[in-house]
């Protein structure tokens, strides 16, 4: 028995340790482009013309991050993102928030089938929306503009699979107290309902600024013209400049300033991301 415990100790410590350092090269192996980008983004573009595979600045210098609204059109590119992505995600909260408390609480006819076919959009692939979206907007004159940016991602079929498990999990005693006190269905959604759900709509709020800001085909598809592009294709249209893609320490600095409002979103909300993956994959 007593010799027994310090085996049984000592095995759980090699596990944990084999598990620490295999989660620790994954990490790495994860995190290594963006240590690369951000060392040739401090690098001499000069000097980058000999060496780009230092994972440490060659000539140290911040030159490139200076001039990075300086060339194209880089800071109506970036504004263009933020319009698009901030209006994109409060639309999808909105209508997400909205069509979730339908399903969760309010009784129709033919709800589940409706249900179902919101949910089977997750399982339909966006690059197959391509053509009809694109024949559609051109139908109406719509490409080259926001609203042609923001409206195919304002309807999330994951969104509203969100908020309806969110505000099933809501004891329906609080909805029923109020409704006995003569709150309507709309009082009851938009003063109780809605603040109790913070948490949900932190975690996709957070979900859809990530994917509306990285997105990169639909922007291809709808902006062709460069005073429409989103950061995510102007940087692309970059690369094929040869003068612009010869400054390739410059070219990495437009990327890592690209990439700033994601970081600076994750690290501070990086909890309410983790619940909504939770909440999503059906954990409690």
């Amino acid at each position: 028995m007593t010799a027994a415990a310090p085996t049984a100790k000592n095995k759980k410590r090699v596990g944990r340790t084999i598990f620490l350092l295999v989660m620790s090269v994954a990490a790495f192996l994860w995190i290594a482009p963006m240590i690369w980008m951000y060392s040739l983004s401090l690098s001499s573009n000069e000097a980058l013309k000999t060496n780009t595979t230092s994972m440490i600045p060659i000539a140290f210098t911040v030159e490139n991050f200076l001039s990075v609204f300086q060339v194209g059109l880089t800071p109506r590119w970036f504004m263009n993102s933020v319009v698009v992505t901030v209006v994109t995600t409060v639309m999808t909260l909105g209508l997400s928030a909205m069509a979730g408390y339908a399903f969760a609480r309010i009784p129709f006819k033919g709800k589940n089938l409706v249900f179902a076919f919101v949910l089977a959009g997750l399982m339909v692939p966006k690059e197959a929306m391509f053509i009809p979206l694109f024949l559609m907007f051109a139908e109406v004159d719509m490409h080259n503009t926001y609203a042609a940016l923001i409206l195919p991602r304002a309807a999330a079929p994951l969104g509203v699979f969100i908020m309806t498990q969110f505000f099933k999990a809501i004891p329906y005693e609080i909805e029923e107290a109020a409704q006995i006190d003569g709150a309507s269905r709309w009082t009851v959604f938009w003063r109780i309902m809605l603040p109790m759900s913070g948490p949900a709509l932190t975690a996709l709020a957070i979900f859809t600024f990530i994917l509306t800001w990285n997105d990169y085909l639909w922007p291809l598809v709808s902006a062709t013209q460069k005073e429409m592009f989103t950061i995510t294709t102007g940087l692309a249209s970059l690369q094929g400049n040869f003068a612009q893609a010869t400054e390739l320490g410059a070219l990495m600095a437009r990327g890592v300033v690209a990439s700033l409002p994601l970081l600076i979103l994750f690290f501070i909300f990086q909890r309410y991301l983790m619940r909504g993956i939770s909440v999503s994959s059906g954990g409690k």
